[in-house]
């Protein structure tokens, strides 16, 4: 089941219009398959059925309507996008050995890693497909995307390299890892729906700066939100021990303040935060639910939101520049909606 990002569509035709292509690019979804090989059909499309958002297919279809959004070019885009962005979610349980996929048995725990990475590449290979059908600066843009997203990736795989800022490292990654296709989301809208060159570059950076503040969005919300209000499991991120914004924050707080320079001395919760986040095991719920709350009591909350506001802020800006349809107030729409979404 499908199930797209809320947006408030300013008129109901927009939003008849973009349900209904993303119906299209769901039914083109479905239609995957490799005409010669069984598993590799039921496994690619293990994921599709499972669901998802369809948000960057939904960026390229409002992003379309800057220009002819009835253009065939359009669905297939969409479809080239989706089709990439699900063989990176195939590689990522590999690499981070997930159970679980959108409620779903992952891949590769249903069968094996190879199938998983073998199953991704068939999905690179469809959405290359598409792409070369749409042309030569379809497949360049791809491609210049597709090494972002790996550059990003393994700089997540390597981590930190001696003197590299870790805050400074952990937002190169998300521009790079999860930024990047979201951007071309929204190039490809504008550019096959024939939009003019200078509107596709700002609905390119619209997007990505979005996805940005999406992504830190979670962030903040995997740590201050209970699961009533979120649907998701509070502290998934520290349980894993993944370091996210809020984190990074705390702890570059909680180190300033336990030098030897002049300044304040460590209060005890700062020193126990410090040691949950740096030494214990946060696998133990007991002590999740401790790091949790005193993180939840702490600026880095407050620093977080800040940077939340500052993305959105930046893709209202880009949006701002845009042509007056109504597809310009339901991305400033969907700002609002990242915004109110942080708290």
């Amino acid at each position: 089941m499908t199930t797209a990002v809320p947006v408030d569509f300013p008129d109901a035709a927009l939003e008849a219009e973009v349900r209904d292509g993303l119906a299209r690019v769901e039914e083109a979804l479905t239609a995957t398959a490799h005409p010669d090989d069984e598993l590799l059909t039921e496994a690619s499309r293990h994921l599709i059925v499972a669901g998802g958002k369809r948000f960057r297919a939904m960026l390229v279809l409002l992003a379309a309507q800057f220009g002819d959004p009835k253009d065939p070019r359009v669905i297939q885009a969409a479809v080239a996008i989706e089709l990439t962005h699900l063989a990176t979610l195939f590689h990522d349980d590999v690499m981070d050995e997930a159970l679980v996929r959108r409620g779903h048995q992952s891949v590769n725990s249903r069968w094996n890693n190879s199938v998983a990475i073998l199953t991704g590449d068939f999905l690179f290979a469809q959405a290359s497909g598409i792409l070369a059908d749409l042309g030569p600066e379809a497949v360049r843009i791809q491609a210049e995307t597709f090494s972002r997203l790996v550059t990003g990736q393994m700089a997540e795989t390597v981590g930190l390299r001696p003197g590299q800022d870790p805050l400074d490292f952990y937002m190169y990654v998300i521009t790079e890892k999860t930024g990047s296709l979201i951007a071309t989301s929204g190039r490809f809208g504008a550019l096959f729906s024939g939009a003019p060159a200078p509107v596709a570059e700002r609905i390119a950076a619209a997007c990505e700066q979005i996805g940005v503040a999406w992504q830190l969005s979670d962030d903040v919300i995997d740590i201050a939100s209970d699961s009533s209000q979120s649907g998701k499991t509070p502290g998934t991120d520290l349980r894993q021990g993944v370091r996210t914004l809020p984190v990074l924050y705390a702890l570059r707080s909680l180190a300033q303040s336990g030098t030897a320079q002049p300044g304040p001395v460590p209060s005890p919760a700062d020193a126990r935060l410090r040691w949950l986040l740096d030494e214990a095991d946060l696998t133990d719920e007991a002590l999740l639910a401790e790091a949790l709350a005193l993180l939840r009591g702490h600026d880095a909350m407050k620093e977080s939101r800040a940077d939340v506001l500052y993305w959105v802020h930046e893709a209202r800006t880009s949006i701002g520049a845009l042509p007056d349809v109504p597809a310009r107030a339901a991305f400033l729409a969907l700002c609002d909606f990242v915004e109110k979404r942080t708290g």
